[in-house]
């Protein structure tokens, strides 16, 4: 098959290599998917270029753990029922050395979801680590049903996947751009409320929801975590995914918040 891969870390245009290898072959549990779309994430590239100083945790990586095609093998004890479903995956470069980034990867069968016929390839390599962040980003607090929730940076692929599960779940969503040419993304998601970042934020935000917002869904934690203190209502509860610094400085009131709960895209 053919496939891209790299055997030490640094900058994509020194490491990254395309050639031949061998297909894999799926073990007990486990389907081979071959691809149509791979799907990277911030993550991905952290990881290849060591951003995070783990090194190199397999001698060859294959990159991307999400990913969109049609199982065409599987495992002992999967059903052959699954051969050529098109499905969506995750993880498979996840504590696993070889990802999408090739003609075929294998993950275990609890990590291919079958994809609609409806949906494209192109959106199911993009469900994910986006859209499982943007799941536990929203629901992680509890229910949110008749809160508001307030998503940050509502133009990004983890804020596009929290605002629609957020109005799936019957809250009232505000989500904040930084300029006016991500406003159409970010009302393909369809959020109640469209508010551009700057001056006078806190105060447009109040003039919504005047007792504050519920739960927060936070992207640059560093760079807001100020606001979102002033807006959090009582009760409150906070998730950030990301961080602008390393090590954000948190104002003492912060401890106030119920919930301060961190993720990341880099699983």
């Amino acid at each position: 098959m053919k496939a891209a891969w790299y055997e030490k870390q640094g900058p994509a245009r020194e490491v990254l290599r395309v050639g031949e290898m061998t297909a894999p072959i799926p073990g007990p549990g486990e389907v081979r998917i071959r691809m149509v779309v791979s799907g990277i994430n911030p993550g991905d590239v952290k990881k290849r270029q060591d951003s995070l100083g783990y090194g190199m945790s397999y001698p060859r990586v294959i990159p991307h753990s999400d990913g969109a095609g049609y199982v065409d093998q599987v495992g002992d004890g999967v059903a052959d029922e699954w051969l050529e479903q098109p499905v969506w995956c995750y993880g498979a470069q996840s504590y696993r050395p070889f990802g999408t980034a090739a003609e075929f990867s294998v993950v275990p069968l609890e990590q291919a979801v079958r994809l609609p016929e409806s949906v494209p390839m192109e959106q199911g390599a993009c469900l994910g680590i986006p859209g499982i962040t943007g799941h536990r980003a929203v629901h992680v607090a509890g229910p949110v049903e008749g809160r508001t929730v307030l998503v940050q940076g509502g133009a990004g692929a983890v804020s596009l996947c929290a605002i629609q599960l957020a109005r799936r779940a019957g809250a009232y969503v505000i989500t904040t751009i930084r300029s006016s040419s991500d406003e159409s993304g970010a009302r393909s998601a369809d959020p109640d409320e469209i508010l551009l970042t700057g001056e006078n934020l806190i105060e447009r935000i109040r003039e919504l929801v005047s007792e504050g917002v519920d739960h927060i869904v936070e992207v640059a934690f560093g760079a807001n975590i100020a606001t979102d203190i002033e807006l959090l209502a009582p009760g409150g509860s906070l998730a950030t995914y990301g961080s602008d610094v390393a090590f954000p400085e948190i104002p003492g009131v912060a401890f106030f918040i119920v919930a301060l709960l961190s993720g990341s895209q880099s699983e």
